[in-house]
């Protein structure tokens, strides 16, 4: 991308203020936590000096990888699985007014970081730190290093320590009987979780999935019903929109 087509695209998805801020804040040397904001947070999010944080921000709000939902209507139960800092969440709990959401993230560092960034927002929003797994079992964290925060794998361990949870123990946890919007970024994960049993998509309206390589892209399209959504691509985003028409009533 040509630098004057950056500046016009975070420009318009930032916003003036926001822009300018976050144009000194990625220049500034920076030795504690600091605030950016975006016309589309109700409340600015902070990032670690250091991290990947920056970089989480360049893709949701700079640009605005999210795009992809601005069409959807009144959304319900989100669940944000694989959380990371929670800039997905605060972008869903800003744009979706009437929405509540689950957000799970297995690391502790980026939990805690998630925790203050969604706070603001009460009792909209409900955090777990545990990692999406499609059965109970012992997981542990691969951590890539510093700066590479946001790619948190997870992998079964007979030593892990890990709490994992599964997509119905959410749903049950939430109380609703539908989930309005899947959010899936797990690094991998998705593999083994659309490997197994995932009687669950009945109960998903819309699906928005980060599938990173070929064998995650096979499990998980094994398992999507093509009649009932329309597919489509954002990015590096895949996204599924259930196509009620199609439904029984």
């Amino acid at each position: 991308m040509k630098r004057s087509e950056y500046y016009l695209t975070a420009f318009s998805n930032l916003g003036f203020l926001p822009f300018l801020r976050f144009e000194f804040q990625k220049r500034a040397a920076h030795s504690a936590p600091f605030k950016l904001s975006s016309k589309k947070l109700k409340f600015p999010v902070r990032a670690r000096p250091r991290s990947s944080d920056l970089g989480v921000f360049y893709q949701i709000f700079v640009f605005d990888e999210y795009r992809c939902l601005s069409g959807l209507a009144s959304p319900g139960l989100i669940l944000d699985l694989g959380a990371n800092v929670g800039y997905s969440t605060a972008y869903f709990l800003s744009q979706f007014k009437g929405c509540s959401v689950i957000a799970v993230e297995p690391d502790p560092s980026n939990f805690e970081a998630l925790r203050s960034n969604v706070s603001p927002y009460g009792g909209r929003v409900t955090i777990m730190q545990a990692a999406v797994w499609p059965r109970t079992e012992q997981i542990s964290l691969e951590h890539p290093g510093a700066g590479e925060e946001w790619g948190v794998r997870v992998k079964p361990s007979s030593e892990g320590t890990v709490t994992t949870v599964t997509i119905p123990d959410l749903l049950r946890i939430s109380g609703q009987k539908r989930i309005s919007l899947l959010k899936i970024d797990i690094e991998g994960a998705e593999i083994d979780l659309f490997k197994s049993d995932t009687e669950w998509l009945e109960s998903v309206d819309n699906i928005v999935i980060e599938l990173h390589g070929e064998e995650a892209e096979a499990a998980f399209f094994d398992k999507i019903d093509r009649s009932k959504f329309a597919i489509s691509k954002c990015d590096e985003l895949t996204v599924c929109m259930r196509l009620f028409e199609n439904e029984e009533k």
